[in-house]
């Protein structure tokens, strides 16, 4: 599709307003945390619900609400008061490659990591002069996994340090902190702003950017989000992330 850069940001924009919408909550991921009204019960649920976005989305949605059952629906009591044996609540536990072992060092991690912190949006606030939160997304991996934990588990949260496009993890940065006042993300999250987050970039939302011509780049890596980042920021440059929304749209509900 051949457009100038204004009809290119209309049609977008177009297809922002289609998507971006509350009737779209309850068939994507982010109707889990929007179970919630405490926040840190929406980050916790937003983590785990983010971290198995990937395959079905209906499956996604059934076990990561799932999840938050085996939790008795109060993810933050359960993370900060859980006992080891506790975790058992966990057993059988399977999406896909997150099983068992990684849930139970997830809940682990973050009881250690909410004792030392009130929120974890503390942990992924960087300096002022930041222009993207790909160091803020690596400095978490590495945090997350400063104590002895399951090998297999740290393919699970996304590290930009190797090259990751990260796609679940700036998604969930995306619902943590964009507020357009629409209702679909969740905007609990103050201290970070959406001029420096990044597109959640996927097969769907590749392939619709480079048939629009908003990304040259055949794989779906960092050097790609970098540069799906440049084109967005032109075209809105406080708030880039909202046209997940439309290559989104477009991938999925259009077969674009």
């Amino acid at each position: 599709m051949e457009l100038n850069k204004e009809e290119l940001k209309s049609f977008l924009d177009e297809k922002v307003a289609l998507y971006n919408n509350p009737s779209f909550i309850q068939t994507d991921p982010i109707a889990v945390p929007h179970d919630f009204s405490l926040k840190q019960d929406i980050e916790i649920a937003g983590f785990f619900a983010a971290s198995i976005a990937w395959g079905n989305r209906k499956s996604i949605l059934t076990n990561a609400t799932a999840l938050m059952q085996r939790m008795d629906n109060a993810p933050y009591d359960f993370i900060i008061n859980h006992t080891k044996t506790d975790l058992d609540v966990f057993n059988g536990f399977v999406h896909r490659t997150f099983q068992e072992v990684d849930v139970k060092y997830f809940a682990q991690r973050l009881q250690q990591l909410y004792t030392e912190v009130g929120s974890l949006e503390q942990l992924f606030i960087l300096n002022d002069n930041v222009s993207h939160m790909h160091k803020a997304l690596t400095d978490f991996h590495n945090l997350f996994f400063a104590v002895p934990h399951p090998k297999r588990t740290v393919k699970h949260v996304a590290n930009p340090a190797k090259k990751s496009a990260a796609k679940r993890m700036h998604m969930f940065l995306r619902w943590m902190v964009r507020n357009d006042n629409v209702g679909v993300d969740l905007g609990i999250w103050n201290n970070i702003s959406p001029r420096i987050l990044s597109c959640p970039l996927d097969v769907h939302s590749g392939n619709v950017a480079r048939a629009l011509g908003l990304l040259k780049r055949k794989q779906n890596d960092l050097a790609a989000v970098k540069e799906l980042d440049a084109t967005l920021r032109k075209l809105d440059p406080n708030d880039p992330v909202k046209y997940d929304f439309a290559l989104f749209g477009l991938g999925v509900f259009e077969g674009f």
